[in-house]
């Protein structure tokens, strides 16, 4: 069944075929994780230089703030954290009350255990990797334009102190009652997967049909399985799962880190020079046809399974 529709899938997507630039990803990479930033630690005066550059990124791809602001501000007890929220308005004047949260989070360790007089955890994989995902994507569907929907574009701080700015925000728009369809998270895509068919997993995969219908959008197998990501549970340990809680809607992260292709995680060898932009800027082309169909579809047809 899914060879059958491959095809025509595929057809349906040439109008979304975009180039995503290597060089780009590149140099949004670089900048997130040299140590000027110092490791993006919640709180500190360096992730309000990413916050800055990410500002910046939302209003060149033409983005309006969801709020007053880009900044969706918390504490966390005397630490002031800020997500950015950044919105592209469906164009169908029934459906762009109806949101996607494409998100990631921004934020990192901060320091880690010294290695060779290097105690900066500078969070190339995890997760300037998702943070550079989400800003490529943003410019991609605001320069297209074809998004029925509206899709909110996020980066989280907090993950690292417990999901606390995904916990905020998903609270905080549920209060306003936001008609939330699904939410996508990325977390840690910068080195591709070992011997799969896919060319990401995501989390909670049997909770619903988002791999199955993704996959049919896309005309190709984007996303798959990985069992260990049900064995540890990992749908519950990232800034899905306050959507989820929230809004009982798919709320699902997509991720290429398999526990065998990356030995650096929250380690200070998590370094620019390590990632795989090729496999990057391709996985992030990947996203954008599917993304922009789940936005256009007549009916929601992403549904939890019972």
């Amino acid at each position: 069944m899914f060879l059958s529709s491959v095809t025509a899938n595929a057809q349906a997507s040439k109008s979304v075929e975009t180039t995503v630039s290597e060089t780009s990803v590149e140099q949004a990479m670089e900048y997130l994780t040299s140590d000027e930033l110092a490791g993006r630690d919640t709180g500190s005066e360096e992730i309000d230089m990413a916050a800055k550059f990410i500002e910046t990124k939302f209003d060149e791809s033409g983005l309006v703030p969801y709020f007053e602001t880009y900044r969706d501000s918390f504490m966390i007890g005397d630490l002031h954290g800020f997500n950015i929220v950044g919105v592209v308005e469906g164009i169908d004047e029934e459906l762009k009350d109806e949101y996607i949260i494409v998100g990631a989070h921004y934020d990192h360790i901060g320091n880690g255990k010294p290695v060779d007089g290097d105690e900066i955890a500078n969070g190339a994989n995890d997760n300037a990797s998702g943070t550079v995902a989400v800003l490529e994507l943003a410019q991609k569907i605001g320069e297209l334009k074809e998004n029925k929907r509206s899709l909110m574009f996020v980066l989280f701080s907090g993950e690292e102190k417990g999901l606390k700015g995904s916990e905020h925000l998903a609270k905080k728009l549920k209060e306003e009652g936001l008609d939330l369809y699904a939410m996508l998270n990325i977390e840690m895509i910068g080195v591709p997967m070992k011997a799969k068919d896919y060319h990401a997993y995501v989390t909670g995969y049997e909770n619903s049909n988002l791999a199955e219908k993704f996959n049919e959008y896309s005309g190709e197998k984007v996303f798959g399985f990985l069992p260990q990501a049900k064995q540890l549970n990992l749908f519950k340990r990232s800034d899905n799962y306050p959507f989820y809680k929230e809004f009982e809607v798919p709320s699902q992260t997509l991720c290429t880190f398999d526990f065998s292709n990356y030995p650096y995680y929250h380690h200070v060898d998590d370094e620019a020079e390590h990632m795989d932009y090729s496999h990057m800027s391709q996985l992030i082309e990947k996203l954008l046809p599917g993304l922009v169909k789940m936005a256009s579809t007549e009916e929601k047809e992403i549904k939890l399974t019972d």
